[in-house]
């Protein structure tokens, strides 16, 4: 028992709690230099592409932004299936955080490719594979949510989302593969040698710009949560 009270107090001291503030501003202060860079290259330093014209530069926007929705959803399938086999909150506040980020970026990806696909097709939407599977990811996010918000409550509800979400993990390599599978109006997946050299590096930088900028997010989110399992474990206690 005094082992235990001793391991919290560790683990709960000012000074991790320090470290982790240290954390969270270092991640806000070089995602926030990194969008800054970012802008710069897409809007200012990296060439116009000759076929598509300007409407091309929300490229480096909707590519990242695919990416993140995609790795969203294994989070969350990941975290859930932790969640089932331990039962351990921390596993369930991440799967939740997660998949609140998740549709936030799987909306972005939707919205970002019907506006490049308007110059582009002459429409804002077609029911090609690519954007047929993203719209369903969209729909896993919004289904795991509800079920959060209005299905039962307690263990029941979180594992009836849990397995949503593993199903939901069998979208992604869907959606990555669908140009492949399918003939597909979506443009293929570019290889780094079909890129100008300017193109590739922006691409690159703003990857890494979105990731960083998701990994802060959804470190604040799931500490944010956290907070609100224990206040509601709280009051089911006082209650």
């Amino acid at each position: 028992m005094a082992q235990t009270s001793v391991s919290q107090s560790t683990t709960n001291s000012p000074v991790n709690r320090s470290t982790r503030s240290y954390l969270r501003d270092g991640l806000l202060i070089v995602s926030a230099t990194l969008m800054a860079v970012t802008l710069y290259m897409v809007f200012l330093w990296v060439p116009t592409e000759q076929n598509l014209g300007v409407s091309q530069r929300i490229f480096y926007f909707h590519v990242p932004l695919g990416w993140i929705g995609m790795v969203s959803i294994i989070v969350v399938a990941v975290a859930s299936f932790m969640h089932l086999i331990t039962g351990r909150e921390k596993w369930d506040s991440l799967a939740y955080a997660t998949a609140e980020l998740g549709v936030i970026f799987a909306t972005l990806i939707l919205v970002t490719g019907a506006v490049w696909a308007k110059p582009v097709w002459g429409v804002w939407w077609t029911w090609d594979a690519k954007l047929t599977t993203t719209l369903v990811l969209w729909f896993i996010y919004i289904g795991y949510l509800m079920i959060r918000a209005y299905g039962p409550t307690g263990t029941q509800g979180k594992r009836y989302a849990s397995v949503i979400a593993l199903i939901g993990a069998v979208d992604a390599p869907i959606i990555y593969k669908a140009t492949d599978w399918w003939r597909s109006a979506h443009p293929e997946r570019n290889t780094p040698s079909d890129l100008a050299s300017e193109m590739l590096l922006t691409l690159l930088v703003a990857v890494v710009t979105f990731t960083i900028l998701y990994a802060y997010l959804l470190i604040e989110r799931y500490h944010l949560r956290k907070s609100e399992s224990d206040l509601d474990d709280l009051h089911q206690r006082t209650a």
